[in-house]
């Protein structure tokens, strides 16, 4: 598929955006920016939610993992169901009933300020990272085969994609996003489904049936039963709803949303439906990854489970390259769609954090205008930021950037768990130097537990040649780590 098409549909795509985020945000003002105005419709949002959820790294990366984990990952979207009912019945009700702008308002009224300030930096910290590892993936695919072939750079690249999301999301805010995202599910979805039928009805694989073609992938082992794996059952399941629980329920980017709903019934149907379609979706991701290896597989560039690309570039090699036409179209804007929703959200949220649990200029007494020019500030500053964290994931990253992506959640939501669990199921009240110490040790001793993949070596056991490899359990180590820190010590709060 030739560049100049590639551009022409991205551009197009764009354009719609922009028109969008024109018509929502002409009348914006911070209410608007923050919370919609508390007028989003529940189901408007639940389907917004999809493709910040998914993003760039869910498109491309889960279906091509498929070829390294089989389909392990379903293990961990089951362990999202569990994380998604703990959302909706224990951490809705708590933001609403408290009528918060940033969920981390709530460890001020909880504990204190230097709570807030510290939950809100960590929470910075872990989706600037996470929505640049996101962003990555798509921008180097787009890099592959738009931008190289016209010799404009990696860098410059990047800078354009994210100078585009701004020009759409610096005033709308939320009001705007809500819609955008909501567009970009369809879109996501739609290139999913529209590859999906292009390659089963192709030459390759046409004369084979559905139950075939999975099967010649050869990859269809859903649950590891092995304890001593990084994929098995209880660890992904266990891992998936806390991954779930922080990055979503723990998540300004995610809950500033749900915040933006009229009801708290409202804001739970959002989240139950939110589960559903996430499951229904990564069936399509997973069925399209065994899609992808049966392919690649009649194409020869994958032989005896020996792949010659990739994992990450199965499905735009097959899209872009083999397919083309309609497939390849539906491809670029579901790709468009990952790559713009993994970045207009966060600047948002980012934005609204760091406003209202940092800075705090809400309690300043500064004038409309003051606040408005802090706030395009922050937002143009996050943009920056997120611009050089991308930079840094093209100069170090390696492998399939879900592993990344999930495992940075290992190490960095872990003080958010431990603090929201001390407040919520404790009468405990820490310090805010505390709070600040815990929250560095206990991502590092986290990291440190994860280094010891062979941990009867640790013990001692050298010779029972026996391993134990870590997965995505150690996010729940890390916060259980951080509410142990917090809570030893601590004292007892009156009147709560």
């Amino acid at each position: 598929m030739s560049p100049v098409l590639i551009f022409s549909g991205i551009a197009a795509y764009f354009l719609m955006l922009l028109l969008v985020g024109y018509i929502t945000g002409r009348k914006a003002d911070s209410d608007g920016y923050f919370l919609g105005n508390k007028q989003s419709i529940w189901w408007l949002v639940a389907l917004g939610m999809l493709s910040d959820s998914m993003s760039g790294v869910s498109f491309i990366s889960v279906p091509g993992a498929v070829g390294v984990t089989q389909l392990h990952y379903f293990q961990i979207v089951m362990g999202y169901v569990l994380g998604y009912l703990v959302i909706a019945y224990v951490l809705l009700p708590l933001y609403y009933k408290h009528q918060l702008t940033s969920i981390y308002g709530y460890l001020e009224r909880r504990f204190n300020p230097v709570s807030q300030k510290t939950g809100a930096i960590v929470f910075v910290i872990s989706r600037l990272l996470g929505s640049a590892g996101r962003l990555f993936l798509a921008a180097v695919i787009l890099q592959k085969f738009l931008f190289e072939p016209w010799g404009i750079s990696f860098p410059i690249s990047v800078a354009v994609i994210i100078g585009l999301i701004l020009l759409y999301t610096i005033k709308g805010g939320i009001k705007t996003l809500v819609f955008t995202d909501a567009i970009q599910s369809v879109f996501l979805i739609g290139g999913l489904v529209i590859a999906l039928v292009s390659m089963l009805q192709s030459d390759l694989l046409s004369h084979l049936s559905f139950i075939q073609v999975i099967q010649s992938a050869g990859r269809t082992e859903i649950f590891e039963t092995n304890v001593l794996s990084s994929s098995f059952f209880g660890k992904h399941l266990i891992g998936g709803m806390f991954i779930c629980i922080a990055m979503t329920g723990l998540d300004q980017n995610m809950m500033q949303k749900n915040l933006s709903i009229r009801t708290l019934k409202e804001a739970q149907w959002n989240m139950l439906s939110t589960s559903a379609i996430v499951v229904l979706v990564n069936v399509v991701f997973l069925t399209l990854g065994l899609v992808m290896i049966a392919f690649l597989q009649q194409k020869g560039i994958i032989q005896n489970g020996v792949s010659s690309i990739a994992s990450d570039l199965y499905f735009p090699t097959i899209a872009l390259e083999y397919l083309g036409g309609l497939a390849g179209m539906a491809f670029v804007l579901g790709l468009a769609a990952a790559t713009f929703s993994s970045a207009d959200s966060v600047l948002t949220t980012l934005t609204t954090s760091t406003y209202f649990d940092v800075f705090r200029f809400q309690d300043k007494g500064l004038s409309d205008r003051q606040l408005k020019s802090r706030r395009i500030a922050l937002h143009s500053t996050f943009a920056v930021l997120l611009l050089l964290s991308i930079l840094g994931f093209n100069q170090f990253s390696e492998g399939p950037v879900i592993d990344i992506v999930l495992g940075l959640a290992n190490y960095t939501y872990g003080p958010l768990i431990g603090l929201f669990a001390l407040g919520v199921f404790t009468r405990r009240k820490p310090s805010g130097g505390k709070v600040i110490i815990v929250s560095i040790l206990a991502p590092l001793l986290s990291w440190g537990i994860g280094q010891y993949t062979y941990v009867l070596d640790l013990l001692g056991f050298e010779t029972l040649n026996l391993t134990y490899q870590f997965g995505y359990e150690l996010i729940l180590i890390n916060g259980i780590l951080s509410f142990l820190g917090l809570f030893v010590g601590s004292k007892v709060s009156q009147g709560l």
